[in-house]
């Protein structure tokens, strides 16, 4: 598989990689991050789940216990769209150092806030990915928690993370697949019936299927693509990985050495 870090990137803009009107979105919210009952419960609902598949995937990956107290020891991550940090924590406590970046600086303010209140040091800066790729910086693990859905141009912003990835390290992402089935729960149940989210959080043109986002994968150059889906129980409230990748789903993606 061709490396593809030594390939041109993608003309940056707001027009590819980065959407104005989303960060603005996101931005009037940013005090509301981790408030477990607010604009971002479902955030926190789907934090456990995350973290699990986040946690066993890297320590698969590089060959570790998942089960002692910090299995991601020294190991660098890059959490791409980072929000208030409620990936970012949890992570740095399992030993990860991590930088988180969101291009929202209110967004990241809240971040610095709740990580200095809560005794932990992470890298939290207000930039976008294109630029640590011009400072020639690289990761262990690059995650993509419920970002892709977000970006105009998917295959130029994976091509960017691939830039990211020092070889043989792992990307991590999350996101919807473009369904009716989606469209009906993800947009008109989570955000008009049950205002679980702010309307206008989704917009499902942007949503992305498994062999879409496989290809784009590939095309960034990476392999060892395994995608798994992420489903909502509503009479427990809780979420679970499982076969049906119709709305949620997982996948991870290791850059050759």
């Amino acid at each position: 598989m061709t490396d593809l870090q030594a390939e041109p990137l993608p003309e940056k803009g707001p027009d590819n990689t980065l959407d104005p009107e989303e960060i603005e979105r996101f931005s009037r919210i940013a005090d509301e991050w981790w408030d477990p009952l607010g604009k971002f419960r479902p955030l926190h609902q789907l934090n456990p789940v995350r973290l699990r598949f986040i946690r066993d995937e890297i320590c698969r990956h590089y060959n570790r216990d998942s089960q002692a107290a910090r299995p991601l020891e020294g190991l660098e991550l890059l959490d791409i769209g980072c929000g208030g940090g409620l990936l970012c924590e949890p992570l740095a406590r399992l030993g990860a150092r991590v930088t988180g970046i969101d291009p929202a600086q209110k967004t990241i303010a809240a971040a610095r806030a709740h990580a200095a209140e809560m005794g932990l040091e992470i890298d939290y800066r207000a930039t976008r990915a294109e630029q640590l790729v011009e400072a020639g910086e690289q990761f262990d693990i690059v995650v993509n928690m419920e970002v892709i859905e977000h970006v105009p141009d998917v295959p130029a912003f994976l091509k960017i993370c691939s830039a990211l990835l020092k070889p043989g390290a792992l990307m991590l992402a999350s996101t919807l697949n473009r369904t009716m089935k989606s469209y009906g729960l993800a947009i008109i149940g989570a955000e008009y019936i049950m205002r679980w989210l702010p309307t206008g959080t989704h917009q499902w043109q942007r949503f992305v299927t498994p062999n879409e986002l496989e290809k784009a994968l590939l095309d960034a150059g990476l392999a060892d693509i395994a995608m798994t889906g992420m489903s909502y129980n509503p009479l427990t409230g809780r979420w679970h990985t499982g076969p049906d990748m119709d709305v949620n789903y997982l996948a991870s993606a290791g850059k050759p050495a």
